[in-house]
């Protein structure tokens, strides 16, 4: 085998085990090598010789493949980076429960199965209750909900970060499961370890994998 012939050599030796790891050049020069010094009388087995090119070629092939995946993966950011551009300044839908208010803002949710009540409760920073809304019965799958932005008074409260909970009963008075959506603007991009991340309202920074929904417009 090659890596006997190395054993074999001293000074070649040294120089290949200071190393990691061998890469295809010095497999190619260990096996030259190892037919230079083979014995005359008692030459490498057919099998054996054969086997070892098959290594040597699997090597070389994936050295190719992982020089494209790189080549592939830098393509692939550079996508997403173009993508992040222009998505600033547009709208777009996340899991969550935190909203920002500007003059109004869009609420996401899915309901699991048909509600015979659901209601929307939104909270200001301090965690006090400042709207509830009762949308009665809906059927099951994606809703929306856009509030105004006004309290239980109909003043219309101060632009800022909120907190909503919808909660959905069943006609047995049951709660139903329910997944929360807001809908955020992007203000920024940044960039961590190679990977493009999306600021929303100046603050809540995701990836672009996060995001379910871009709006339509400016």
């Amino acid at each position: 085998m090659a890596i006997e012939a190395l054993n074999s050599i001293s000074e070649p030796s040294q120089e290949v085990t200071t190393q990691k790891s061998l890469g295809k050049d010095d497999f190619l020069k260990l096996f030259i090598m190892q037919l230079r010094f083979q014995n005359p009388l008692n030459p490498m087995d057919s099998t054996e010789f054969t086997a070892e090119l098959a290594q040597f070629s699997a090597l070389e092939q994936l050295n190719n493949m992982n020089t494209k995946l790189q080549d592939l993966l830098l393509f692939q950011n550079s996508i997403q980076n173009t993508l992040a551009n222009n998505l600033i300044g547009r709208t777009v839908k996340i899991s969550g429960n935190e909203l920002y208010l500007r003059d109004n803002a869009e609420i996401g949710y899915v309901l699991q199965e048909d509600a015979a009540n659901v209601m929307v409760s939104i909270y200001n920073s301090n965690g006090e209750l400042v709207r509830q809304v009762d949308l009665g019965k809906q059927t099951s799958g994606d809703r929306s909900y856009v509030w105004d932005g006004t309290d239980g008074n109909g003043y219309h409260l101060p632009e800022g970060y909120y907190r909503v909970k919808v909660q959905a009963f069943n006609n047995s008075g049951n709660p139903i499961s329910v997944s929360t959506d807001t809908y955020r603007k992007v203000t920024g991009i940044t960039f961590d370890n190679n990977i493009t991340y999306l600021i929303l309202d100046d603050s809540l920074k995701v990836q672009l994998s996060d995001i379910k929904e871009i709006k339509g417009g400016y």
